[in-house]
């Protein structure tokens, strides 16, 4: 499959998820929508991944390309093809198809965290409880007519959710790689949400529980992932 990728920053791109489409023998075409890059034809391509970044969704004014991904986003499921959206992608899925997003009432969720997901198959033989990775200060607060919410905790009420067979929006990060923390931590909006979450020595600790967990992490993200990739695949034309 051609699988186009929209990245928001260079530190957030697919992570794990670039090995399994390597090794399976998908093309990606990434677009750096934060550095300018142009939204190319959607036509030409199967799958459509999404990945997180800084900005938020009702930041239109200081980043006006959010509005052109979001028509693109929105004329893309709409006509029922596959789309995975991680954190921002999550959000931007909600808001483009008629949800609203908005900070969080509490402090954002920063670390390892264990959500209960219900079945899906796109969770199909992961833990009922799946270890996965958060660092966001916004979510949905209202889900798009017709979605199906996948998944939710105490500090977040939607952490992963499906609109129509094939649209997946997911709250929380299983890309990452062992180096993702300290990426992201030269962000400056994640650093600020950083230190108010975990206080001066923050990353360490962000780091230590992200190598202890994240064998289950992995194992977890290529499950997922590898779901998607089946769902999409399910859904290419069939060649006579």
């Amino acid at each position: 499959m051609r699988i186009l990728v929209f990245q928001h920053a260079v530190s957030e791109h697919p992570g794990s998820f670039r090995a399994v489409m390597a090794r399976e023998g998908h093309e990606m075409h990434a677009v750096e929508l934060d550095e300018g890059g142009v939204i190319p034809p959607l036509e030409g391509f199967d799958a459509l991944l999404v990945m997180g970044g800084p900005m938020d969704v009702w930041e239109t004014d200081k980043h006006p390309w959010l509005l052109a991904e979001m028509d693109a986003i929105r004329a893309w499921t709409e006509a029922g093809r596959p789309y995975l959206g991680i954190c921002l992608g999550h959000q931007l899925l909600a808001q483009a198809r008629g949800g609203h997003v908005g900070p969080m009432e509490g402090a954002p969720e920063v670390g390892i965290a264990h959500v209960p997901v219900q079945a899906d198959p796109i969770f199909d033989g992961v833990s009922a409880l799946c270890t996965c990775f958060q660092w966001h200060g916004a979510e949905v607060k209202r889900l798009p007519d017709g979605a199906v919410r996948l998944a939710a905790s105490e500090a977040c009420p939607v952490q992963a959710f499906r609109l129509g067979e094939a649209a997946y929006g997911l709250q929380f990060h299983m890309e990452l790689t062992t180096s993702t923390a300290g990426d992201w931590a030269h962000l400056p909006e994640y650093a600020a949400a950083l230190e108010r979450v975990r206080g001066p020595g923050g990353l360490a600790q962000i780091q230590a529980e992200v190598a202890r967990h994240f064998p289950a992490l992995h194992g977890a993200a290529q499950t997922i992932f590898g779901n998607f990739l089946r769902l999409a695949e399910a859904r290419l034309p069939v060649v006579s």
